[in-house]
């Protein structure tokens, strides 16, 4: 069967604040709904006029699990209107988009919000199982010579030195290696310096200053906080990032000799990314007028050991059904988990030997443009919260191939667990 276009109306994303050690301002229901009510409210329809809410979260919180419906219904949807949740790491906002456009094409929805959330800051703290043990034998207790018993037996130790749930988050459960540790083994394998993945980082900065003082992150829809503060940038961009700075840094995931720092992977943060979806009934019965449109996704998988390089596996069948070039599409967002990610990426498509041994190809495919990649930058200066950043890159390079006067782009995004998604979309005038 052909694939079916399906158009992407319109949409919108919180600033993405950065995780400073501390629960930030916002749950992530929070985020979702301020950032869904400023796009719903522009709409000529009401939001029980949707067929469903799709919403990709990583790390939603005990009280949050379905947090699709909670949204939803915080949204004034409605009894109505399903919604729920998907979980592809990564790309679960890239997974709700594909997840509604697949319900769409099936004749099951005209009319979606999608998107992704996620509030890293809020992850939680959690106890050894030992200690899990001991609360419950706590519980469990009668009289008070149990319990003096089970204080004598405590080990403060094991008290006051929880694990960082998102670190267990980001640990692959089968390779053992971190997400860090994985993009070093593509610092290694494909021989990026330090000094590269540096650069990378800088110029990251430098694109998203430039594309905020031109205002090309439309966008973006303030955040008000509880106690009034207008949070109305991505707050992690820094105008000093610079060589001599980073250079300072000590890596983090291979002390001894590792090359990924923190100023060169992405920053951990809170934020969340909607877009709507229609089908061509849908448009027409709202006269819609829509961005762009989906015209194909895939999803790979690879070794979670060199996990970085999904978006190559993903974005490479796309690029073999349509006939295209690297160099063909006009935009790319590649989502930026390390610099040793992205420009292992570059690298592999540009690697003969990958390209034969892993793709299948007779050859390499060549060298991405690199002035056509991330052109306002990307997560290592915006920020990563799981949830949204595949949802962010969707909605952002449609804007951004509209601004250039582009007509085609890939979206791409490198999935924990060793998998890659990457949709093909067309910008309309």
């Amino acid at each position: 069967m052909a694939f079916q276009p399906v158009y992407i109306v319109d949409g919108a994303r919180t600033p993405f604040l950065k995780g400073r050690n501390a629960p930030g301002p916002f749950a992530a229901s929070d985020l979702a709904v301020q950032a869904g009510r400023a796009l719903l409210i522009r709409q000529p329809f009401a939001a029980h006029d949707l067929d469903e809410v799709i919403l990709g979260c990583a790390s939603p919180s005990p009280d949050e699990v379905n947090i699709g419906r909670v949204v939803a219904l915080r949204l004034g949807c409605g009894d109505k209107v399903p919604g729920w949740t998907v979980m592809r790491n990564c790309a679960s906002g890239m997974q709700a988009i594909d997840s509604a456009m697949t319900n769409i094409q099936n004749g099951r929805a005209q009319l979606v919000l999608a998107g992704g959330v996620d509030a890293l800051s809020h992850a939680p703290l959690l106890y050894s199982p030992a200690m899990v043990r001991w609360f419950a034998q706590m519980m469990q207790a009668k009289t008070l010579g149990q319990k003096i018993g089970l204080f004598a037996r405590l080990r403060p130790r094991e008290l006051f030195s929880p694990v960082i749930g998102l670190l267990k988050g980001l640990t692959d459960p089968v390779v053992g290696l971190l997400m860090g540790q994985t993009a070093e083994n593509l610092a290694w394998r494909f021989s990026l310096s330090r000094e590269q993945m540096d650069e990378y980082s800088v110029r990251s900065h430098q694109r998203a200053l430039a594309a905020r003082a031109a205002g090309r992150l439309v966008e973006i829809v303030p955040l008000v906080d509880q106690k009034g503060t207008v949070h109305a940038e991505d707050d992690g961009v820094r105008a000093d990032s610079s060589l001599s700075a980073l250079a300072r840094l000590k890596p983090f995931f291979d002390r001894k000799y590792g090359r990924v720092t923190p100023g060169n992977s992405s920053q951990i943060s809170d934020g969340a990314a909607w877009l709507i979806l229609a089908s061509q009934a849908a448009v027409d019965r709202w006269q819609l007028k829509p961005l762009g449109k989906i015209s194909d996704c895939q999803w790979s998988a690879l070794d979670p050991a060199q996990m970085g390089l999904g978006p190559v596996h993903a974005a490479t069948p796309i690029l073999q059904r349509h006939g295209l070039g690297l160099a063909d599409i006009d935009l790319w967002e590649i989502n930026e988990a390390f610099a040793a990610q992205v420009l292992g990426c570059l690298a592999a498509w540009d690697d003969a030997d990958y390209c034969r041994e892993k793709l299948g190809l007779s050859g390499a495919l060549g060298a991405l443009p690199e002035e056509r990649l991330n052109v306002d930058g990307g997560a290592i200066a915006i920020g990563h919260p799981v949830g949204a950043s595949g949802a962010r890159i969707v909605l952002h390079l449609l804007h951004a191939l509209r601004g250039a006067r582009g007509k085609r782009g890939i979206a791409a995004i490198c999935i924990g667990g060793g998998q890659g998604g990457a949709m093909l979309v067309e910008a309309l005038a």
